[in-house]
């Protein structure tokens, strides 16, 4: 079975076995998260179907990226499959699917 990993400076900050894809993004459960790392922004943005996103930004070894994560606390309908999950942007952290 196919893992999800997402490794930001050399740490594994998320990793898991069932995930979602949404337009090419792969989607973290919560309970994958090492949260000790990440730290709610204050940044949201809208989309018409998922609705309205927060981020996270990342901190690692003292190396920190802002806003590198996003989810959906609150997703419309449509979206309701990754509520709370976590999507990373792959030119801030490392994703792979092996």
């Amino acid at each position: 079975m196919p893992t999800a990993t997402a490794v930001f400076n050399g740490k594994t900050i998320a990793k898991a076995d069932s995930w979602e894809t949404v337009e090419g993004n792969v989607y973290f459960p919560p309970s994958s998260l090492d949260k000790s790392v990440l730290s709610v922004t204050d940044t949201h943005t809208g989309c018409p179907w998922k609705g309205l996103a927060s981020y996270y930004s990342i901190k690692v070894d003292g190396k920190e990226v802002k806003d590198a994560a996003w989810f959906y606390p609150e997703p419309k309908e449509k979206a309701m499959n990754i509520k709370d999950y976590v999507a990373f942007y792959k030119n801030k952290v490392d994703v792979s699917v092996a």
